[in-house]
């Protein structure tokens, strides 16, 4: 935990599994009811001066890096892990999972509700609309929308 993080009120923490490591740097603020949890020998790592904002939910035996600067809205869940479901003779819960990770690089805003599935990296200073569920890699300063989220914009472009 870096210096002068704000923990508002109901934030839970977890760490899963005798591997499973949360990493808050600096002046980060988790804001009321975000729930951050590392399974198995999974990590979260927020960078430092990131805002994450109500009832966020960061989850998975995958790795999730989120860089620094970033603005994340209310009700944004980031999961790194997908459900294997295949086998039509077993239980999906029984068929384990795949973790590949995310990564949300430096200077990004995700607006109210945004899901990150597993496996996607979303580039250096982009935005990613309110309720976009974002299923493939986002190139650096794009702007994406929709479900699934796809790129309208570049920042910078007139």
């Amino acid at each position: 935990m870096g210096d002068d993080v704000w923990l508002y009120d109901n934030v839970r923490l977890t760490g899963d599994g005798i591997n499973a490591r949360i990493s808050i740097k600096e002046e980060v603020t988790l804001d009321r009811g975000t729930d951050i949890k590392a399974h198995d020998s999974g990590w979260v790592e927020i960078g430092r001066r990131t805002y994450v904002g109500p009832y966020c939910c960061f989850a998975g035996p995958g790795h999730i890096k989120i860089g620094e600067e970033c603005m994340i809205a209310s009700h944004t869940g980031i999961y790194a892990n997908n459900h294997n479901f295949a086998d039509l003779t077993r239980p999906m819960k029984s068929q384990g999972v795949t973790s590949k990770g995310i990564v949300i690089e430096n200077d990004c805003w995700l607006g109210t509700g945004v899901k990150v599935l597993d496996g996607v990296r979303i580039g250096c200073g982009s935005v990613i609309g309110a309720g976009a569920v974002v299923t493939k890699d986002i190139p650096p300063y794009s702007i994406a929308v929709g479900v699934p989220a796809r790129v309208i914009a570049q920042r910078g472009d007139n």
